[in-house]
C-alpha cells in the first residue's frame, strides 16, 4: 500500500507541510505555477533549499504583495521587551509588522472557489478551514459565522493549505499515518493576547490525538498544521514497517539546538493477512424507556453527526421488559463526543465502550460517465481482495428520474460496468 508518514517530532506548521510534500513531488515547476496561480491578489510562492544542523531541506517563502509573513520570533517569556509587536499565532515561524488580516470563512471560502484547482483539492482545504474556524469558535465561545480568522486567516495560511491539499493529491497515498505531535511549550503572542502553547484552537484540533511536550520552549505545532495533519492522518503512531522509496524535509525558520523541520517518508506497506489495519469504537446502551420516534430521531443525529454506522436492536431487559440495544461505531478521535450525544440525546444514564480492530479494505471513490448519466463507484482493496460496488444514492436518483424499478436500474448499470471492466 502507497503510504505518507509524516514525523512531527519537531511540530507541525503549514508551511513545514507544504515544503515537506513538495520534496515528494515529481512535478515540482507544474506545482509552483499552479499555486501561483490561485486566486490571491499578489500572491508569489518561491522554495529555497537550506541546510540546518546539517541537514538539507526545502524552506518555502509565501509572500503576498512582495511582503513575506514570515520571520523568526523567540520566546515571548525571555524576551517580551524585544516583542511587543509580535503576534506568531500561524506559524511558529511568522511575525507580523503590519496590520492583522481579519478574514471569515465566507471569504476564505470564495478564495479557494475561485482558484484553479481541482474539486477534490477544493472539498479538502475547505474541510480543513472548517476544522479551524469550530475550534477558533470552542475557543473563543463564538459562533462559527461570528469567527474573525486572523493570522490563519492571512493569504499566506491559505496558501499553505491549499498548497498541501494540493501536493497530496499529486503524491495520491492510499493511506496517511502521522506520528504523535510535539507541541512545544511556554507562551505565544497573538492577535488576542498572550496564549499558553499549544494554543487553545490547536489543543481543540488535536483532541484526541496523541500530543507531547518536549525539548523545545516555542511553539511548534500551529492551528494550520494541527488542521492539516488531523484532517488527511487515517492514524497516529510511530513509523510502520515499510519500503521508503522517497524522503522529503520541510524546513521552519527558527534555529534550535535540534534541527527545525517536519519530515515525510513515502514508501509502501504490506497488509498482511493476518493483521489488522485499523480501529474504531462500539458505544452501546440499552434503552426501554423511549419511544420509537425518540430513539429514531437519536439514531438520525449520530448519522448526521459523521457516525461511521448506527443501528438499533431489539432486546429483553430486566423485568420482562422489550427494549432497544442502540449501537454507534464512530472512529477513535471523537468517542467522547458521540457518547455525550448518546448520553444526551436517549434516556440512559451510561454509555458502555468497547474498542474494535478491525479488517477493512481501502475505499476509493470513482465516477464513471454511463448511458443513465454519472454514477459514483465505490472500490475496496487490501488481503488480497479487491471489489466493488455501485453507490446506492446514484442508482436512486437515476430510478426516481426514469420512473424505473430501482433492480432494473441497478441491473442495468452493473452490467455496463461489467462490460466496461471486460474492455479493460
Amino acid at each position: 500500500m502507497k503510504t505518507l508518514y509524516l514525523e512531527c517530532t519537531m511540530g507541525a506548521a503549514g508551511d513545514m507541510l507544504m515544503a515537506a510534500l513538495f520534496e515528494l513531488a515529481n512535478n515540482k515547476t507544474d506545482f509552483l505555477k499552479q499555486i501561483n496561480s490561485l486566486a490571491i491578489s499578489g500572491l508569489k510562492v518561491n522554495t529555497e533549499s537550506v541546510v540546518k544542523c546539517g541537514i538539507k531541506g526545502t524552506h518555502i517563502r509565501v509572500s503576498i504583495n512582495d511582503i513575506e509573513e514570515s520571520a523568526a520570533k523567540t520566546d515571548i517569556l525571555k524576551n517580551s521587551h524585544k516583542h511587543s509587536h509580535e503576534h506568531s499565532y500561524e506559524h511558529i515561524h511568522h511575525n507580523h509588522s503590519h496590520k492583522h488580516n481579519h478574514t471569515n470563512l465566507e471569504k476564505i471560502e470564495n478564495i479557494i472557489a475561485r482558484s484553479p484547482i481541482s474539486q477534490k483539492v477544493k472539498d479538502n482545504a475547505l474541510n480543513i478551514y472548517r476544522l479551524i474556524a469550530e475550534a477558533e469558535s470552542a475557543a473563543h465561545g463564538h459562533s462559527v459565522e461570528q469567527i474573525h480568522l486572523h493570522e490563519v486567516g492571512s493569504m499566506d495560511a491559505v496558501a499553505d493549505i491549499v498548497g498541501a491539499c494540493m501536493l497530496i493529491e499529486s503524491i495520491a497515498p492510499q493511506e496517511i499515518v502521522a506520528s504523535p505531535i510535539n507541541v512545544g511549550s511556554g507562551f505565544v503572542r497573538c492577535a488576542h493576547g498572550v496564549m499558553p502553547v499549544p494554543s487553545p484552537a490547536t489543543a481543540h484540533i488535536l483532541q484526541g490525538a496523541p500530543i507531547y511536550s518536549r525539548s523545545v520552549e516555542s511553539e511548534l505545532c500551529t492551528p494550520t498544521g494541527a488542521a492539516i495533519i488531523k484532517h488527511f492522518a487515517k492514524r497516529f503512531e510511530q513509523m510502520p514497517e515499510m519500503r521508503v522509496q522517497k524522503i522529503g524535509c520541510g524546513m521552519g525558520t527558527k534555529n534550535f539546538e535540534v534541527v527545525n523541520c517536519l519530515r515525510a517518508f513515502l514508501g509502501e506497506t504490506e497488509n498482511s493477512v493476518d493483521k489488522t489495519n485499523d480501529r474504531v469504537v462500539q458505544l452501546q446502551c440499552n434503552l426501554d424507556d423511549m419511544t420509537g420516534e425518540a430513539v429514531g430521531f437519536a439514531v438520525e443525529l449520530l448519522l448526521h453527526e459523521g457516525a461511521l454506522d448506527v443501528f438499533v436492536s431489539p432486546i429483553q431487559m430486566k423485568k420482562n421488559r422489550p427494549a432497544s440495544l442502540l449501537t454507534c461505531i464512530c472512529s477513535e478521535d471523537k468517542t467522547h463526543f458521540f457518547a455525550g450525544l448518546m448520553l444526551r440525546h436517549t434516556t440512559t444514564f451510561g454509555v458502555r465502550k468497547t474498542v474494535c480492530d478491525r479488517y477493512a479494505l481501502k475505499q476509493e471513490i470513482s465516477i464513471k460517465q454511463t448511458p443513465l448519466g454519472k454514477i459514483r463507484i465505490k472500490t475496496g482493496e487490501g488481503y488480497n481482495v479487491k471489489k466493488s460496488k455501485l453507490e446506492y444514492d446514484d442508482i436512486a436518483k437515476v430510478a426516481r428520474l426514469n420512473n424505473a424499478p430501482f433492480a432494473e436500474i441497478n441491473d442495468a448499470l452493473s452490467r455496463n460496468k461489467t462490460n466496461e471492466e471486460k474492455k479493460i
